[in-house]
């Protein structure tokens, strides 16, 4: 693979995994737009653990502080705030994950088509916006009920349709829940770790089992691409989040999802 693609769906990747965009949608839409076939799972595994390594290094101390405080629980009945967080991370991880484990890769690749990309972009991105507008309250982490932890782990499993975006799926659920949008989107960003290393796990098994050649040189490259732009990312949308909300977010997955089926529309 050139040199110049891998740094594009690098960044493709690390912009879209944090921003409520869709990710896998963009990937996929990054092959209808240049005519480029699926790059693999070698290399798809390659940018997750980029946007996963990212992930740990702008929350780390928030990670660390997670893991002390499960692990000096010694009784469900006398929980403080953050071991209350901790296992409530660790339900919504559930639903994806059995959900994930159940879904063969051919349906989920069948799933990868401009025109489904392009409606679950607009529909997932009205909602967003009216989750934001209408259900965004003042509740904080404190305040999340290992039942909002659920629902959102719940949402969080329509993100493997792509399209959905799983920061944007879990952010519309935390916001309908009357999170507020700092805490929605602290919240996703979390509870994106474990899924994440389930999934970059569950591909390395896959590809342990297959036979797809490995380029070090290409996956290296990309790995450290998408980590490094990875970590911008989450900054910059933290603070567009604070100061405008989601709306620029949902003009432009609309946006996108309209240009995509006119486009699909001209070339049929």
């Amino acid at each position: 693979m050139e040199t110049w693609l891998v740094i594009v769906l690098a960044l493709v990747q690390a912009l879209t995994e944090f921003l409520p965009v869709s990710s896998s949608g963009h990937l996929g839409l990054a092959g209808f737009f240049l005519g480029l076939p699926y790059q693999g799972l070698t290399f798809d595994l390659a940018l997750h653990l980029g946007t996963l390594l990212a992930l740990i290094a702008y929350f780390w101390k928030d990670l660390w502080r997670l893991a002390r405080a499960v692990l000096a629980i010694r009784s469900l009945r006398e929980l403080d705030t953050l071991q209350r967080m901790g296992l409530g991370i660790a339900l919504s991880t559930i639903p994806a994950a059995i959900v994930g484990a159940s879904m063969p890769d051919a349906f989920t690749e069948s799933l990868r088509t401009p025109v489904l990309i392009a409606i679950n972009l607009i529909v997932f991105g009205v909602l967003l916006g009216l989750a934001d507008r209408y259900g965004g309250g003042h509740r904080g982490e404190g305040a999340i009920s290992y039942r909002d932890a659920l629902l959102i782990g719940a949402a969080q499993a329509l993100a493997l349709i792509p399209g959905t975006s799983r920061s944007g799926i879990t952010m519309t659920a935390g916001l309908a829940l009357g999170l507020d949008r700092a805490t929605a989107a602290r919240y996703s960003f979390l509870m994106a770790v474990p899924i994440t290393v389930l999934a970059v796990g569950h591909g390395g098994l896959q590809l342990a089992q297959g036979s797809e050649q490995l380029d070090l040189s290409v996956l290296a490259l990309g790995i450290t691409v998408s980590a490094l732009a990875g970590i911008v990312v989450i900054h910059v949308f933290l603070r567009i989040l604070r100061q405008v909300g989601t709306l620029p977010f949902v003009a432009y997955r609309i946006g996108l999802g309209l240009l995509v089926l006119g486009l699909v529309a001209f070339r049929s």
